[in-house]
């Protein structure tokens, strides 16, 4: 396969995603006119920070007037769970150019990540054609979410009622669709669980910082079963090579 099949591919396989993030990118362009800030501020926003929620987040600080820096470190807070995305990633990269990895840096989104990852599993990408893979999954949504963006910056102007339809609740679909492949073992369970029940918990803490301590009990929670199964699975092993 050349460079653009690869690619196809990645895209192909972001389409359902795509479909689910149209209203949560019309909803952020509407959302500009709402709050009385320049349609140009959320375009130019889309195309140079492409962060999703974390842009949801600093458009409601900056229309409420909030100091630069709680902006900055409440959206560095939201987008700490990036990092996670890139340590599982970095294996099958580490290779690439500088500059291909701060590309794929920049595009790496909750979406890609879930287009992309499993096809490294199941042998559809690897360390020559992943990041091909990628690509095509991440410009795709890209494109999508500026294309959005704008839609919704003019839909808002003409519809000023459009940011109370509720298409918020399509941010929610998008990452329920994400996590349900995940959900066919018991630690992706486990960390579903103890995420979800810690970020009600934690809820009130401030910038958001409840969602980044439900993250980090989620994967030590996931870990620690997956570790402990992997103990357990490799004891059985050498067991039975004794019984042998």
């Amino acid at each position: 396969m050349n460079t653009m099949q690869h690619m196809r591919r990645g895209a192909v396989a972001s389409i359902p995603m795509i479909i689910g993030g149209i209203p949560f990118g019309l909803l952020f362009g509407s959302l500009a006119s709402s709050y009385g800030l320049s349609p140009w501020f959320a375009v130019a926003m889309s195309a140079f920070v492409f962060a999703g929620s974390a842009q949801f987040v600093a458009l409601g600080l900056i229309a409420l007037h909030a100091p630069f820096w709680v902006i900055v470190s409440t959206t560095f807070i939201v987008n700490l769970r990036h990092l996670l995305y890139a340590a599982d990633l970095v294996r099958f990269v580490k290779h690439l150019p500088m500059p291909m990895r701060i590309i794929m840096g920049f595009g790496l989104i909750d979406e890609t990540y879930a287009a992309v990852r499993p096809m490294y599993e199941v042998g559809a990408a690897d360390e020559k054609n992943g990041h091909k893979v990628y690509l095509g999954s991440f410009l795709s949504f890209y494109v999508m979410w500026n294309v959005t963006t704008i839609l919704g910056v003019l839909s808002g102007e003409l519809i000023p009622s459009m940011s109370e339809w509720g298409l918020e609740f399509a941010m929610v679909a998008t990452f329920i669709s994400i996590i349900t492949p995940y959900l066919k073992y018991k630690a992706f369970w486990l960390c579903l669980l103890s995420a979800g029940a810690s970020s009600i918990i934690l809820s009130g803490l401030p910038n958001n910082l409840g969602l980044l301590v439900s993250a980090v009990i989620g994967v030590v929670m996931g870990y620690v079963v997956d570790s402990t199964n992997k103990t357990i699975s490799d004891s059985d092993e050498n067991m039975q090579e004794v019984s042998k």
